[in-house]
């Protein structure tokens, strides 16, 4: 190829990296949204409260031991105790008045609330988690919203089919994209690529500054759909600090990881495929295109 030809960063190279890396930000844009939407999930079940109502008999230091246990179960997120005492002031809080007042006695029960792990977030397993505190004889009842618990599981099985199922639908659409910028582009060289055969250049030295070429486009349209995706987590973040519960870090790295990875592996297979249509072809073919 000469030096004309093999230049870099000319306006081809300019606009295939653009046009790559929008589809590659659409891309990443999905695997961002179904990863904070696992976050999500997750942290939404683990926000479910759990009550376990104690005896009257139960005393205090043997409810904090039994609370301690209960922290050490691998289905224990977090449990905290509340008094009888402090059941009252928060429902006098919540209610305007107190109950005690015209009842002559403290009517709540001391209770251990507790915030389950998200993989125990289920029909099945709250059952035996049930069963499990109820072999207690202190333990006079377990409480915990189980509509509300199946809705959530139902919705969050939707929403992950829909969005798995979207990522899947503009993978192709990405690969369709992708390949079809690339082809255009080695279209253009086709005349070259057919004289370098005829002086006998093998189709792997034809081929080697194609995929090296597409391999840098991958890599800047990559690094260029990174960026934007970076930022604009980032001015999510800054306007609404909570989201940081599902933006997270690690969200972040899988994300540019996908958009990485994907934008060198379609860029460099598309240029292959390519590139390997015209090395196949006959003179007279080249005029028909």
């Amino acid at each position: 190829m000469s030096q004309k030809s093999g230049s870099l960063f000319d306006m081809q190279f300019i606009t295939s990296c653009i046009s790559t890396m929008l589809v590659l930000l659409l891309l990443g844009m999905v695997v961002f949204f179904v990863m904070t939407a696992n976050n999500l999930s997750v942290y939404v079940r683990e926000n479910i409260n759990f009550s376990v109502l104690l005896n009257d008999d139960m005393k205090e230091a043997e409810a904090i031991r039994f609370q301690k246990q209960l922290e050490e179960e691998p289905f224990v997120k977090q449990a905290t105790y509340i008094s009888k005492a402090q059941a009252l002031k928060e429902q006098t809080e919540a209610m305007g008045t107190d109950p005690a007042e015209f009842l002559g006695y403290n009517p709540f029960t001391a209770s251990i609330e507790i915030k389950l792990n998200a993989a125990y977030a289920n029909s099945d397993s709250l059952s035996w988690i049930q069963e499990k505190l109820l072999d207690n004889k202190k333990v006079i009842e377990v409480n915990y919203p189980q509509d509300l618990i199946d809705t959530i599981n139902q919705n969050i099985r939707k929403i992950s089919m829909f969005l798995l199922g979207l990522a899947a639908l503009l993978t192709l659409i990405s690969f369709a994209l992708i390949n079809n910028t690339i082809r255009l582009t080695i279209y253009s060289k086709r005349f070259l690529i057919h004289t370098m055969k005829l002086v006998g250049a093998s189709w792997s030295f034809i081929r080697r500054p194609f995929i090296v070429r597409n391999v840098w486009i991958g890599i800047l349209a990559a690094a260029m759909a990174n960026a934007l995706l970076i930022s604009l987590s980032y001015m999510l973040v800054n306007y609404e600090p909570g989201l940081l519960e599902l933006i997270t870090p690690e969200v972040m790295l899988c994300v540019m990881g996908a958009v990485f990875i994907s934008g060198i592996l379609i860029a460099t297979l598309c240029a292959y495929i390519s590139i390997n249509k015209y090395l196949k072809m006959k003179a007279g073919d080249l005029y028909r295109l």
